[in-house]
């Protein structure tokens, strides 16, 4: 067993610990390590995702990926039975996590980020605008039919997480402030595709289930006024909520969506706090002879400095932090392999669905583009708001470019705008097609018309990047 050192306790192992096997674990571990704090992995790993279920569908083996995700799934208590396919349970249950980490970093930008202040929001609001709605518009326009119409919402939406990880390939020619201007861009328009899902993606609206919903976020409410701090608490309450509003017809993700705009965004003690707390605790435990300490006084007190230690950031920031490894190399990617598989049998797509895949297409890849530069000019234009430091109308031009990657809240939105399995195909083949276009698009016109800046940080991880859900 390695001994603790005097400065490093840590540094030992424990004492039931095998020395090579702990050696053996750390090094397979670093190659991971470093992968997962890539800025792209998370872009990375939905990208092979995506292609493994388009490999997939399309091999002789293609009827066992249908089958998969139609696997029925669900419990029996007496007379009462729920059976779900499993693919139901990724988008209608998992996702519900993944739109939680929405609201709660939508609640964090409105409270102290780029939301804070109407100035600080004015270019990111506006470019977001522009790029939600001009896409639409050009969707509309190529659509035709009726029944292709009801896709207008899928290429309003950006993937925050392959969007960074295309400007972290550009390296230093991306300043700071263009990458925050990115993610608070991200959040607005994760913003508006959730008011689209709520308004014109729901079904008939129930009374009832409303009710319990509202049940549910009272539950929430009520726990916060009576000081509770257990984060597991509140999964009870939150399930009433995902139940009701599941009910009421109105999908399920957004109860995850409202639960997360509901979460305490102030820290209750703070680092100054915790560290009185915690040397108030630690004087007990150093003062008291050995011979007086028992395991039930020492485990009493490390109690305290755990409640403590719990309280040093906000419930908010705490379950970003916990959450967004679980979403971006979990969620994210269970998602993406239960929904990008699209045939591309010859002759499968009628005219109908081509111009869905057109009109996705250029709502991505051209509407998305001069939706964000045509907003933020005017924006500057009319003197709202000033461009961020060490940015110019070039940076704003490969920033719209790789808004155009919509990938993860594109589909999803494809998956409630059509119920036919053939439109729906021609929308997830629009998404990844446009997706594509718009990320090589990007990394050329980044590497042609930005030049590299010596900037600190530039090229770094920023803590809003790390947190980032949406690809």
């Amino acid at each position: 067993m390695k001994q603790p050192s005097e400065t490093d306790p840590l540094s030992s192992t424990p004492p039931e610990a095998w020395d090579p096997l702990v050696r053996f674990a750390e090094r397979a571990r670093k190659p991971v390590d470093r992968f997962l704090h890539i800025e792209a992995a998370s872009g990375i790993l939905l990208l092979i995702a995506a292609a493994v279920a388009l490999l997939w569908v399309n091999s002789p083996f293609g009827a066992s990926y249908t089958a998969l995700w139609e696997t029925p799934l669900g419990i029996k208590i007496g007379e009462f039975t729920f059976e779900r396919s499993l693919v139901w349970f990724v988008n209608d249950g998992l996702m519900v996590i993944f739109f939680f980490v929405v609201g709660l970093e939508i609640r964090r930008e409105i409270h102290a980020g780029e939301l804070s202040e109407l100035r600080r929001a004015a270019l990111p609001l506006f470019a977001a605008l522009g790029g939600v709605l001009l896409p639409a518009g050009l969707y509309l326009a190529l659509a035709g039919a009726p029944e292709t119409r009801s896709g207008w919402g899928v290429p309003m939406a950006t993937d925050i997480a392959f969007a960074v990880g295309i400007l972290t390939l550009l390296g230093k020619r991306v300043p700071p402030a263009m990458r925050v201007l990115l993610l608070a861009v991200a959040v607005i328009d994760d913003l508006c595709a959730i008011i689209v899902i709520a308004v014109f993606y729901s079904s008939g609206i129930s009374m009832a289930g409303l009710a319990v919903g509202a049940l549910g976020y009272a539950g929430v409410i009520a726990m916060q006024r009576f000081g509770v701090r257990s984060k597991l608490a509140y999964v009870a309450p939150t399930f009433v909520a995902w139940a009701g509003i599941y009910a009421a017809g109105i999908h399920p993700t957004i109860a995850g969506v409202i639960v997360g705009l509901l979460t305490p965004v102030r820290a209750w003690l703070g680092t100054e706090g915790f560290q009185i707390a915690a040397r108030k605790q630690l004087d007990r435990l150093s003062g008291t002879p050995d011979e007086e300490l028992s395991s039930y006084k020492v485990a009493g007190i490390l109690q305290r400095v755990d409640a403590s230690r719990r309280e040093v950031l906000s419930p908010s920031a705490e379950l970003i932090h916990t959450l967004h490894p679980w979403v971006a190399f979990g969620i994210m990617p269970i998602f993406a392999l239960a929904n990008s598989g699209v045939s591309l049998a010859g002759g499968a797509f009628d005219v109908s669905a081509w111009n869905i895949i057109s009109g996705v297409t250029v709502g991505l890849v051209l509407g998305k583009t001069i939706g964000v530069l045509l907003a933020s000019w005017l924006t500057l234009k009319l003197g709202i708001c000033v461009l961020p430091r060490g940015m110019g109308l070039r940076h704003l031009l490969v920033l719209g470019i790789v808004a155009g990657v919509g990938f993860t809240m594109a589909i999803f939105i494809a998956q409630l705008a059509f119920q036919d399995e053939q439109l729906l195909s021609a929308a997830k083949l629009g998404v990844l097609v446009a997706s594509g276009a718009a990320a090589v698009i990007g990394l050329i016109v980044g590497c042609l018309i930005l030049k590299p800046v010596d900037v600190p940080g530039a090229a770094k991880t920023g803590h809003e990047a790390e947190s980032s859900t949406e690809v």
